[in-house]
């Protein structure tokens, strides 16, 4: 489909935008589609966690219609915080509540917060679960905010190469009228979702052996908790060395008090 109203200009840098991570992909054909949709909307950086058929797929090739470029860079990734890791802003696309308390955003919305992000120097991210059953909460508690598309409640489900055509599209609107405002994150930048979950997983280790991850059947809930909790925050990495030190701090007081 061509609309014929919008020009490609190249100065505009489209290229800059949020990478498309798809969780346990089940079918090459949807890769090779969504991989098309991306490069339809300007989008190049395409990462994949388990693919079910392993990679290269014969079948992405043949669905992506021309899009090499895209499946030339495509990397594959053992996880998701992997994936993610280089990342400091990760939105996740679900298509229904989950019992984390997170922001929830539009596509228009989520489009623009990406921009914004992108225009202090931020690198982004788009996460996109498996065909079948959604992104699962271990996957969701990674990202600062979620995706939901306001669609007919009695049938809102999407396939994959759709939900990223839609995601991509509102981006390639908003950055097609976007004026760059030159902007800054004052003494420091975005924390990495690596940097966070270094953090997170020092914070839980001290936790547990204080007794706070108990009973252990609540601990992966709390876990999660805990990482929704300072998401919500969007740290930066001076905010995560303080929190090191508090937590330094507060070991080097029990040890002491142990003596």
């Amino acid at each position: 489909m061509d609309e014929g109203n919008t020009e490609w200009d190249s100065t505009q840098n489209l290229r800059v935008g949020p990478s498309i991570i798809l969780i346990d992909p089940q079918l090459g054909d949807n890769i090779g589609s969504s991989a098309r949709a991306m490069l339809n909307c300007g989008l190049n950086d395409l990462r994949l966690v388990r693919p079910r058929d392993g990679w290269p797929n014969p079948k992405a090739i043949a669905m992506a219609s021309g899009a090499k470029e895209v499946l030339d860079k495509t990397r594959v990734y053992n996880t998701t915080l992997e994936a993610v890791a280089d990342l400091d802003f990760v939105l996740a696309t679900t298509a229904r509540m989950r019992d984390l308390s997170k922001t929830v955003l539009t596509p228009k919305q989520a489009a623009e917060r990406i921009i914004q992000h992108t225009d202090l120097g931020g690198k982004s991210g788009v996460l996109f679960g498996p065909e079948r059953s959604g992104l699962t909460n271990d996957d969701i508690v990674l990202a600062d905010a979620v995706i939901n598309v306001p669609l007919n409640p009695e049938f809102s489900s999407l396939n994959l190469a759709q939900a990223v055509l839609l995601l991509g599209y509102e981006w390639l609107q908003k950055k097609l009228t976007h004026l760059e405002v030159p902007g800054a994150w004052g003494q420091s930048v975005p924390a990495t979702i690596l940097e966070r979950e270094f953090f997170y997983q020092r914070l839980e280790t001290e936790l547990d052996e204080c007794g706070f991850l108990y009973p252990d059947h609540l601990a992966p809930t709390i876990k999660r908790n805990l990482r929704s909790m300072f998401n919500k925050t969007s740290l930066t990495q001076q905010e995560v060395k303080t929190l090191h030190g508090i937590v330094t701090a507060l070991t080097k007081k029990k040890s002491k008090n142990r003596k």
